[in-house]
C-alpha cells in the first residue's frame, strides 16, 4: 500500500514497478476506470494503441473480469420487479 505525500506524490512498491517495467523519470498515465484509477506506463500506452490484436485481448479480459462479477453478484431481478408498484409508491407519499 502506498500513502499520498502532502505534494500529492505517491510511492509505487518496488515489486509493482519491476513486474511493470516502471523506472525513475517515467511517465505514468493515470485514467479514470469508473470507482478506481488506472495507472498506465506511457511505455504499456505506446506498445498497446500499436497492437489493435493487444487491445483486443484487453477488451476481452475486462469484459471477462466484469462478467465474474455479475455472476458472483448473483441473478439480476427483472426491471419490472423492483420490490414495490407505482401506487404504492403513490400510497406512502400520500401518507408522508
Amino acid at each position: 500500500m502506498s500513502r499520498v505525500t502532502s505534494k500529492l506524490q505517491v510511492t509505487i512498491p518496488k515489486a509493482i514497478a519491476d513486474r511493470y517495467g516502471i523506472a525513475p523519470g517515467q511517465d505514468l498515465e493515470w485514467l479514470e476506470a469508473g470507482d478506481g484509477i488506472r495507472v498506465v506506463p506511457q511505455s504499456a500506452r505506446d506498445s498497446v494503441a500499436a497492437d489493435p490484436s493487444r487491445r483486443v485481448a484487453i477488451f476481452d479480459r475486462a469484459t471477462e473480469r466484469q462478467r465474474e462479477r455479475e455472476r458472483a453478484a448473483g441473478p439480476a431481478r427483472p426491471a419490472t420487479d423492483r420490490g414495490w408498484t407505482r401506487e404504492q409508491l403513490y400510497e406512502r407519499a400520500r401518507a408522508g
